[in-house]
This record gives C-alpha cells, sequence and structure tokens, in this order.
C-alpha cells in the first residue's frame, strides 16, 4: 500500500437528511482517528500463566480529534450548534485511497483559540455512539 497525503485525510459532517450529504471541515489543519477496544480477560487457572482474551467482546469505541483554522464554514457552525445543543450527528472520514469511515458522533469538546495578531483556531473531539462501518 503506497503512501497517503495527511491533507488527503478528511472529517466531513452531514447535513441532517435521512440520507446525508457531507460536506469537508475545511477549516482542520490536522486530523486524528483512534479505533479503541476493550479487551475482556478470561484468563484462568488452566492458562499456563498466559493471559487469555475472549474475541469479538467488549466494547468498541472511536474517537476522532481535530485542529485548524476557523473560516465562519456551514460546517464548522453545524459542530459548534451541535456542541452546545449536545446532538449527535452523522460524519464521515475519508482517506485519499478511497476508503471511508462513517457513523454517528458526539462533540465531546470544542476549543476555539485566537492570539491578539493571529487567527482563531479551534480543536475539536468527537466520540462514537453505535456503530462506525467501513464503505
Amino acid at each position: 500500500m503506497p503512501a497517503e497525503k495527511g491533507s488527503a485525510f478528511l472529517l466531513k459532517i452531514g447535513d441532517g437528511a435521512a440520507t446525508p450529504v457531507f460536506t469537508t471541515v475545511a477549516g482542520l489543519r490536522t486530523t486524528q482517528l483512534s479505533i479503541n477496544g476493550d479487551a475482556i480477560v478470561i484468563t484462568n487457572k488452566g492458562s499456563g500463566a498466559w493471559r487469555e482474551l475472549l474475541s469479538g467482546a467488549g466494547i468498541r469505541s472511536v474517537s476522532v480529534s481535530g485542529a485548524g483554522v476557523f473560516t465562519g464554514s456551514a460546517a464548522e457552525i453545524r459542530i459548534k450548534n451541535n456542541a452546545l445543543s449536545g446532538l449527535l450527528d452523522d460524519y464521515e472520514l475519508s482517506f485519499e485511497s478511497g476508503e471511508r469511515l462513517r457513523g454517528k458522533f458526539l462533540v465531546a469538546r470544542l476549543d476555539y483559540a485566537g492570539d491578539f495578531n493571529g487567527e482563531r483556531s479551534y480543536t475539536l473531539a468527537l466520540e462514537s455512539s453505535g456503530p462506525v462501518v467501513s464503505l
């Protein structure tokens, strides 16, 4: 598999429709994805002193974070409104290879910052709710 450009790793937000149309959160400079899984330990006296884990069990989740320059785009305003109201929304992550991950996420954190001689910037953290599917 060839290397992929980080600039092609995009976060997109749905428009709220039953079949959502996704818009890129274009102000982001960095995007990070973490796929998490809780291990269920089933080690017992017959394990020969080696830890054993239960396959297919536990809770899986996806965390997304990003940082960028605030541009005032409709996508950024939608994220802010979701953060203020605590609403889940449809998000999509896309990669240069064409792979996409899609699911419902909650804005767990949204921070804004600005220096006196610089741009307004923001960081965000999203947490998945329900399945995240690979397309």
